[in-house]
This record gives structure tokens, sequence and C-alpha cells, in this order.
């Protein structure tokens, strides 16, 4: 059966695990469909001869150990679960291109000199309960049992017991950290339309950007809309659309890799009649370089600070996140350009504008990231899709990643 054939026809099996009317999935962990799919990549990877096992939390791993540097491991694989009414790509295709990738592999050089490791990973979209990374988190030891003993999804249904129903615990050993792993790729859909628009079949991750979220509330004085003169107005709404406009004006002036979006916006009291007294809104900035990002948002407060001044406004400034950029390991870098330039691909270096597992992976073991290109830039939406010639692709490049990695000396 050929790759193409292979790809295909796993994705769609898979696909059909918590599959929903709409076309989309839901997948959500520690859910009956989540242990379904946990257990379905388990018997793809037993079928190509990995032996498979589970760590406390629900992580997933198939393993072939090496022949000459079997304490060496290089992994490869991504997350399982999705968001709600996601598609049917992110995350599922890393795991099953890591399984598709070395199924290539052994089929072609028999057993690597390095151990090779799939990583199919519990949880990283946050979907059920208000936590995210879980998987890759425990993996790499951050996670802590205080973290979920008192959280609960939205039906009220506690995670420890949802946890535990499905046949896993905390772990024992205090989240000991594995010394073995050399590598870390993961390979994963573009959720943006960089590739598309350049047409390009990969991109080669260099760094993930580094966020900066907030909340404000702009506070001013509601009063009638007919009978208070523009001059006597203190407008929240109005100096919210000054804040909005100045700021995203600014972005654009600094262009790429800097973004800046006012995602969420609640003016109040949000009716006809009357002058709004008071807005929240959210900023959402990203950057690849921490000391850009910083800049950026300093200025942008203090820009916040002049319009609600000259206004006579109130602002109140909530920063809630403030995660750093992670830059990917150059030499693992290095390994996919030459992958990609080996199977005669387009590609480009690029960074991830989006959260990603290896984020939370690089700063423990050396880790990469391939990009695919995502049509029309659709993500966590039923209609997310990539053409399969640049899946096929993806697998292609990873593969021969992973051949560099662990068959060579």
């Amino acid at each position: 059966m050929t790759l193409e054939k292979r790809l295909d026809t796993t994705i769609n099996a898979l696909s059909q695990i918590g599959s929903d009317p709409t076309g989309g999935m839901t997948r959500l962990l520690y859910s009956d469909s989540w242990l379904e799919a946990q257990k379905f990549v388990e018997g793809k990877m037993q079928e190509i001869g990995l032996e498979t096992s589970y760590d406390a939390i629900g992580n997933l791993f198939g393993r072939v150990t090496g022949t000459k540097y079997p304490e060496e491991t290089i992994l490869s694989g991504s997350h399982i679960d999705t968001v709600v009414n996601g598609g049917t790509l992110d995350g599922q295709f890393g795991v099953m291109a890591a399984y598709l990738a070395i199924q290539q592999l052994l089929e072609t050089y028999g057993k690597p000199l390095r151990s090779l490791e799939v990583i199919s990973m519990a949880e990283e979209e946050g979907s059920r309960f208000p936590t995210v990374f879980w998987g890759s988190k425990n993996f790499v030891g951050e996670a802590s049992r205080e973290q979920v003993e008192e959280i609960a999804d939205s039906e009220g249904l506690k995670f420890v017991d949802e946890m535990r129903r499905q046949g896993f615990d905390f772990s024992e050993e205090a989240n000991a950290r594995r010394d073995d792993i050399k590598a870390f790729v993961e390979i994963h859909i573009e959720q943006g339309n960089v590739l598309e628009n350049e047409k390009l079949q990969i991109g080669v991750v260099n760094n993930i950007a580094g966020q900066k979220r907030y909340t404000f509330v702009l506070k001013g004085e509601a009063n009638h809309a007919g009978t208070t003169p523009m001059g006597y107005r203190r407008d929240a709404v109005y100096g919210f659309s000054k804040i909005c406009s100045g700021i995203i004006d600014r972005a654009f002036a600094e262009g790429d890799p800097l973004v800046v979006t006012f995602g969420k916006v609640e003016p109040k009291p949000n009716t006809v009649n009357v002058v709004p007294g008071e807005v929240l809104f959210t900023m959402d900035c990203r950057h690849t370089d921490a000391a850009e990002l910083t800049r950026f948002t300093k200025e942008a407060e203090e820009y916040m600070k002049e319009v609600a001044n000259e206004l006579e406004l109130e602002l109140e400034i909530d920063l809630w996140m403030n995660e750093a950029p992670v830059p990917m390991d150059a030499d693992v870098v290095k390994v996919v350009e030459g992958a990609a330039k080996a199977k005669e691909k387009k590609y480009k270096v690029m960074h991830s504008g989006a959260g990603h597992d290896s984020q939370v992976i690089a700063p423990h073991y050396p880790t990469a990231m391939i990009f695919v290109p995502s049509i029309k830039g659709i993500s966590h939406n039923p209609a997310e899709a990539t053409d399969l010639a640049d899946l096929v692709a993806g697998v292609e490049v990873l593969a021969q990643t992973l051949y560099e990695l662990a068959y060579k000396e």
C-alpha cells in the first residue's frame, strides 16, 4: 500500500472516533471517545511491531528500540484531543504522521541505531477542563496534582474522577523526567495561510511566538443619547475605537512577525439610545522576540493611558498571560531543513504564531517543528483541511528527518 493510501485510510478511520453530524470532531480529554482514539492508535502501533505503553495520566507511547544506542531516543508525535466541533487534522495528524513515518523507515531500512518513539499526548487544547498542555507538561515534569485536583468541566464532572474512570491516575514518581530523549520533532498543520499563499508545501519552524494577553476595562459615563452634547460626553466606545485603530495602525507599521488582535469587546449598557459608559475589551499580542514584544505592549499601554486621559476615562489593565517566545533547537532545525531539500519540497523557514506542545518540550529537549499548509488557513473548524499531497509531503520530510536523527552515526 502506498504512503498516500495509508495516510488517507488511517486519518479517515481515526476521524470517525468522536465525529459529529456537522462533519467536525469533538474528542475531549478523558471522554470515552478520547480513550477509544488512544486505543485505536495503540493498535496501529502494535501492528507495525512497536512496543506500547501509557504513562500515569494517559500519554501513549509506541517504541522500537535502537540496535546500537538504545538509550538514545528520537521522539515524534502530537496530541490526540480536539477542540469542540474541531477539524480532523489538528493534533492527530502529527500522531499518525509519526507512526506512518516510522512504519516506512522500518520497512525500508530495518531497525534504527537509536530508539524511535511515537507519542500520542493526552491533551493540549484545554477544551474540556480549565487546563492546557496536560500531556506535554506531564511528559517534561512540569505538571502538578494541585493544578487539577479541584477543577471540573462545564457539566460539573471533576477532572480527577474522569481521569480515574478511564483507568489513569497521578504518577507516584513525582513527574520523573526522562533523560534519554535526544530530539523531539512535531509535525502539524500550519493553521494559517502563509504556506498556501506562497505555494509552499513545508514550513520549517524555528520559533514559536511569545504571547501577551490582556483584559482592559475603559470606564466613562453612561448618559442619554439625545440630550448629551458631543462635547460633554465621556464615551467609552469612542475611547476604545481610538485605542483599537491607533494600536492596530502601529502594528501594521511594525510589520511581521508582530500581530495584535482585539478579539472581545463588551460595551455597557449596549443599547441604541445610551452613550456607553464602559467597555471591556481584550488584546492578544504576539512576537518571536521577547524584547520587541515587551516594548510594543508597553508602548500600547502608554497610548491607551493617553487616550483615556484625553477623554476623561478610567482605564483598568489586567495582563493575565505572559508567555515568552520559544526558539527551536538550531541543530534539529537544520536537519529538518536538510530533509526538505533532500525530498525536493518547496519550503520556507518560518515561525509559529500559534502555541503547540513543542513550546512546552523545547526548553527540556532539542525540538523542531514541521508545518504543512492549511487550506484557506482554516483550523479549529469542521472545514479544516489540507491537500492529501501536502500531508504526504509532510510525512516524507518527517521520515527523512527521523532517518537522519535515528539511523545515522
